[in-house]
């Protein structure tokens, strides 16, 4: 049985990244919102694959509640873009297409420059500076480090989140913290090698400076970049994967 213990708080420095982009909900989750968060974290991670299913029963078994809470939990997953329902099959986990990838980014993209522009031109930044600055700091330690980038995707999400929750604007909050728990499997792709890692490191740099000086124009160019370069890579990764599945099937 695996263990659903109620939510009741998070850590000043969370390292799960559902967790953080889930930290605007209430201390005490629903148990439909505590399995949610369990298979969320199983499809980001890659446990649960594109196309394959999840069965209600197997999930209800495991965690040794009913189909009810499970069914729900499914519906909350669909909502976020994780899962597809569909009639007679249930749950399948979603495997976007190369052309889906592309209009999330690009809304991603839009909104971000909007937000970065929205603190460039706080008159409250200066508050915020010390933060950012003391995050980038640790996307700088973390990008050379080897293996799959867990520790630059933790930064990089608690960054996005603090400036989200920065610029004050409630609903621009709720529509990039849905649209960043649907891309976080293809952000982890595009940022899966040193050199992209030091990419994006480059451009966190260039935000700093621009809102350090004010420069809303900046802020808002850098950021969309710096998300269009994740959106290349990922696009790169799920055409080379594709490529690979051809191949193997001739």
């Amino acid at each position: 049985m695996a263990s659903l213990a109620p939510t009741t708080g998070f850590a000043s420095a969370p390292t799960d990244v559902l967790t953080q982009l889930r930290q605007g909900t209430p201390l005490t989750q629903s148990l439909p919102e505590q399995i949610a968060a369990r298979l969320s974290e199983r499809i980001v991670s890659g446990a649960y694959t594109p196309g394959q299913r999840i069965m209600e029963q197997g999930v209800a078994a495991e965690f040794e509640v009913s189909r009810g809470p499970v069914r729900e939990a499914l519906r909350l997953l669909e909502k976020e873009g994780l899962v597809i329902i569909l009639p007679r099959r249930g749950a399948q986990v979603t495997n976007p297409t190369i052309e889906e990838v592309n209009e999330i980014f690009d809304i991603r993209a839009m909104l971000n420059g909007l937000r970065d522009r929205l603190i460039a031109e706080s008159p409250q930044r200066g508050q915020l500076l010390p933060v950012i600055e003391r995050e980038i700091a640790r996307l700088a330690q973390a990008a050379d480090l080897a293996g799959t980038g867990d520790d630059y995707i933790d930064t990089v999400t608690r960054l996005n989140r603090l400036l989200t929750q920065a610029a004050g604007n409630r609903r621009l909050q709720a529509i990039l913290g849905s649209l960043a728990i649907q891309t976080v499997r293809y952000t982890r792709l595009g940022l899966s090698t040193p050199q992209r890692r030091q990419q994006s490191v480059r451009h966190w740099q260039n935000l700093l400076r621009a809102i350090s000086d004010g420069d809303g124009d900046a802020a808002e160019r850098i950021a969309r970049q710096r998300v269009l370069d994740s959106r290349d890579a990922a696009v790169e990764h799920l055409r080379a994967q594709a490529s690979a599945a051809t191949q193997s099937a001739a």
